[in-house]
């Protein structure tokens, strides 16, 4: 649209100048309405040609505006696409008012006329995928068991719906997956229609919409109709396969962990390629590989039940040389704050009559125990108060038996010392 100002200036220019601009607008509005964008009016659509209708920049990105697009913007549980304007690469898509804003961290500024848009046609057909697989999904869910499908997340990896539900169980999910991949295999159409709200009437929809002008349906015929506004392949068929990979209790619902198409070829190979490694491990076949897992996983656990025992044991042999004295101390090095603690019970409980003061240096910093015997009165927090400034350091516990650690500004044996001056 071309607007043309007469240079002399009275009331009657700005009249028509204000009803040129008003009239621009609207035709904007009319041009880019729901129904006649690109990606509505062609989902398989990757290459167009569109005018430039104005470009800007928001924070530390620049925008393009187009009189029309392919590139979907992100909504209804769907990413954005991403792609090219002309050589210019589009790293984001959204809808802000009117416009659909095409978000590049490229210069803009050369941009004029018309353009080249071109999508990275393998993220939107994954999403066109996993969006189409989650109707699918979701529609066989209500129709065997009367779940609801509450909410969809689209990630980069998996794909999940949450089923208003408090439990499902594997025979269910069984049948689910297997109802969905029948309906893939039928390569059943997957239409859309633009209706009003009466014109709702019509289809049996999974649930209602939020609207009440300009509603799309996506409709799988004698399967599922729902009002929806994201992207879509043709027909099933197109979606490939479905896979359920795992479920999680979320407060009374259930959240299913699902990947369609390639993201399925995707994930065998993911876990192909880990139980290969697992079974190389263990020097078996891949087909024993579970069971070779358990069986080292029950002998780690014994193992280390004995290794814990073994160290209890030479913890206790050392405590009863250390018990031999009332004020049992002694410095360490890289002994965990844990062997510490059972350390210094192990001391007082061999002799009742005796503190145990332990310093531990570890990597950067200092960590120390002190825990006093059944016949001591005096409180362990003392030395807690008096030798956590020396070492800028933080420490808890309570009469009997407290612990810190600071910063390595004194050596192990001076921290021990400064702890020895409050009882000896």
């Amino acid at each position: 649209m071309y607007l043309i100002i007469n240079k002399k200036s009275d009331a009657s220019n700005e009249i028509k100048v204000t009803a040129l601009v008003t009239y621009a607008k609207l035709e904007l509005k009319e041009l880019i309405h729901l129904k006649n964008l690109y990606y509505y009016q062609d989902s398989m659509l990757s290459e167009f040609r569109a005018n430039i209708v104005r470009t800007g920049s928001e924070e530390n990105r620049n925008y393009v505006v187009l009189d029309n697009t392919a590139f979907y913007p992100t909504g209804g549980g769907q990413p954005h696409d991403t792609g090219w304007i002309n050589d210019i690469e589009i790293i984001d898509v959204e809808k802000v008012g009117e416009e659909i804003r095409h978000y590049t961290l490229a210069d803009v500024t050369s941009l004029k006329g018309e353009v080249h848009g071109k999508l990275n046609w393998t993220r939107r057909f994954d999403h066109m995928q996993q969006h189409a697989g989650q109707h699918i999904l979701t529609a066989a869910f209500v129709e065997l068991f009367d779940f609801a499908t509450v909410s969809f997340h689209l990630g980069t990896e998996l794909a999940t719906i949450d089923l208003n539900t408090a439990d499902v169980t594997a025979e269910q999910l069984a049948a689910v997956e297997s109802r969905a991949n029948e309906i893939i295999l039928e390569n059943r159409p997957i239409e859309t229609k633009w209706v009003d709200k009466e014109g709702l009437a019509e289809y049996n929809l999974r649930k209602e919409v939020t609207v009440d002008e300009d509603i799309r349906l996506v409709i799988i015929p004698e399967y599922d109709y729902n009002g929806c506004g994201g992207t879509h392949p043709t027909s099933t068929g197109q979606v490939g396969l479905i896979k359920i990979l795992a479920t999680e209790k979320m407060k009374q619902q259930i959240r299913i962990h699902f990947v369609c198409g390639q993201r399925v070829l995707q994930q065998l190979a993911m876990r192909k390629q880990v139980l290969s490694e697992v079974a190389r491990q263990l020097s078996v076949p891949e087909e024993n590989a579970a069971d070779a897992l358990r069986n080292f996983a029950q002998t780690a656990k014994a193992n280390d039940k004995a290794l814990g025992e073994a160290q209890d044991a030479l913890l206790v042999f050392e405590a009863r040389e250390l018990a031999k004295d009332t004020i049992a101390a002694s410095v360490f090095s890289n002994r965990s704050i844990q062997q510490l603690q059972k350390l210094a019970r192990f001391i007082t409980q061999e002799n009742p009559d005796a503190i145990a003061l332990l310093v531990a240096e570890n990597e950067e910093k200092l960590q120390f125990v002190a825990s006093r015997g059944a016949n001591i009165t005096h409180s362990m927090k003392d030395i807690s108060s008096a030798i956590l400034p020396l070492i800028n350091g933080k420490g808890g516990g309570n009469d009997a038996l407290i612990q810190g650690g600071g910063e390595k500004v004194l050596t192990a044996g001076q921290l021990l010392d400064e702890m020895k001056k409050i009882y000896v």
